[in-house]
């Protein structure tokens, strides 16, 4: 401050006095007002400068101007470099923000207060259909249009969710979409998508399970309670009682069966994977599956050609109970459903490379086609009446299939309708081991311990 005053006095003196040297008193006046005329015009040019520099600001390039215009340059690109800092550190933090919505596993889409769409993270696109730069400020209930949606949409509920099918579901892969609304700015709407299908998939599969078991369950005691109070109320001659008490054990066995079919599978589901450590050999599986088969067909009256070939000198790695409950269940189910004379016939061996089969043919009714993806459902039944005959509790392939995934295998399953079936345990290669031979030639019980795959 003081050098601009003294270098407004220094200009002001020197015209004076020039002016006064070459003209007298009227030119050291005129002198004095060159003098302060050149101060202004310097000062202007300066200003001008920083003027200029305002208008298109960059903290990189500053003119170099001391003074107070030169204080005033740096007080000003300091504020500038203080706030692009801030503005900087907003849009991190908005990124970031943005970013995490991007990866939420629910939808996330903006609307503006006439509902158009001003932004939408993949999972929403996914859900509704969406191109987040094509359909950009589209409105969404042109693009998403199911009356369900829309009703929920008009009536701005912020109370509750909506249950819709998503424009991609299909009978045959039913898609359904958990969708709420939030307000937020002015008249802006936050819409949240969530994919509920297999929530709602285990509730109808809770909900139907429940009345099965409830379904199965009463029939045999009612059943029971009507022989018991028969019993109670009727003196009956020996040969009736005893075939009324011959039924009530058959219903009560079968209730047993269910129990225990029920608490089998709650123990896979429930229990960690079985280890390698134990090793079975397979002949001691088919064996007793073979055992139940005969005395499953004399119960059920039927002759059956029950074929049973002598299993390869191989133990299986796993739970052996769990094992045995897979291969009886097969064969049990293939008992069941085959009419007197036809074939029940298991057979093991490796198909591929790194695949071991235990496959139960059988010479039934066969499936259709559309049943098979259903048949390891609890209580799934093709033919329900049929089913009561045979007298199983519906839990069998469900197990299998548990059994099959706890020791990393699959349930294969072959049928064709008037021809037969054919159900196969597949297990990896590192569950399967050839057993020693001892001198005799006999196969030598396998060690126990973890082996190597």
């Amino acid at each position: 401050m003081t050098a601009r005053v003294f270098l407004f006095l220094f200009l002001c003196v020197a015209g004076a006095l020039a002016g006064a040297f070459l003209a007298g008193d009227r030119g050291a006046a005129a002198g004095l007002g060159l003098g302060a005329l050149g101060w202004f015009v310097f000062e202007s040019w300066r200003g001008l400068r920083v003027l200029r520099w305002l208008r298109a600001p960059d903290t990189r390039a500053l003119p170099r101007i001391g003074g107070l215009w030169g204080e005033a340059v740096d007080r000003m690109r300091r504020a500038l470099a203080s706030r692009e800092k801030q503005h900087q550190e907003a849009e991190r933090r908005l990124e970031a923000f943005l970013e995490a919505i991007r990866g939420s596993p629910n939808g996330v889409v903006l609307l503006d207060a006439q509902g158009r769409i001003e932004w939408v993270n993949d999972t929403a696109a996914g859900h509704f259909g969406l191109d987040p730069q094509r359909d950009q400020f589209q409105h969404l209930t042109n693009l998403v249009r199911d009356p369900a949606f829309n009703a929920f949409y008009q009536g701005r509920s912020y109370l509750h969710d909506v249950i819709v099918p998503a424009p991609a579901s299909s009978p045959a892969r039913p898609v359904k979409l958990s969708l709420r609304l939030h307000p937020y700015g002015e008249g802006r709407l936050l819409l949240l998508s969530r994919d509920v299908t297999a929530v709602e998939q285990a509730e109808i599969m809770r909900r139907d399970f429940v009345a099965n078991v409830s379904h199965e369950i009463r029939t045999p005691l009612t059943v029971l309670a009507g022989f018991v109070e028969t019993l109670q109320s009727l003196d009956l001659p020996k040969e009736e009682r005893d075939r009324y008490l011959q039924m009530m054990g058959q219903q009560a066995q079968r209730m047993q069966m269910l129990v225990n079919d029920l608490l089998t599978l709650s123990r896979l589901e429930g229990s960690p994977l079985p280890n390698q450590g134990e090793w079975t050999p397979l002949s001691a599986f088919v064996m007793q599956s073979q055992q139940e088969a005969q005395a499953l067909a004399k119960a059920l009256g039927k002759k059956l050609d029950l074929r049973f070939p002598a299993a390869p000198s191989v133990a299986l790695g796993g739970a052996a109970g769990e094992l045995q409950s897979a291969l009886s269940n097969m064969v049990s189910n293939a008992v069941r459903y085959t009419p007197g004379g036809g074939v029940v016939e298991v057979r093991a061996g490796e198909v591929t490379p790194g695949r071991f089969e235990l496959a139960v043919r059988d010479t039934g009714p066969g499936i259709a086609p559309e049943h098979l993806p259903r048949l390891t459902e609890r209580f799934y039944r093709v033919d329900r009446s049929r089913s009561r005959e045979t007298g199983g509790t519906g839990l069998g392939l469900a197990i299998v299939k548990h059994v099959a995934q706890r020791h990393g295998g699959e349930l294969r399953v072959e049928s064709t309708p008037g021809t037969g079936s054919t159900f196969a345990l597949v297990l990896p290669a590192a569950r399967v081991r050839p057993l020693a031979v001892t001198p005799g030639g006999e196969p030598a019980p396998p060690a126990t311990g973890s082996a190597a795959g």
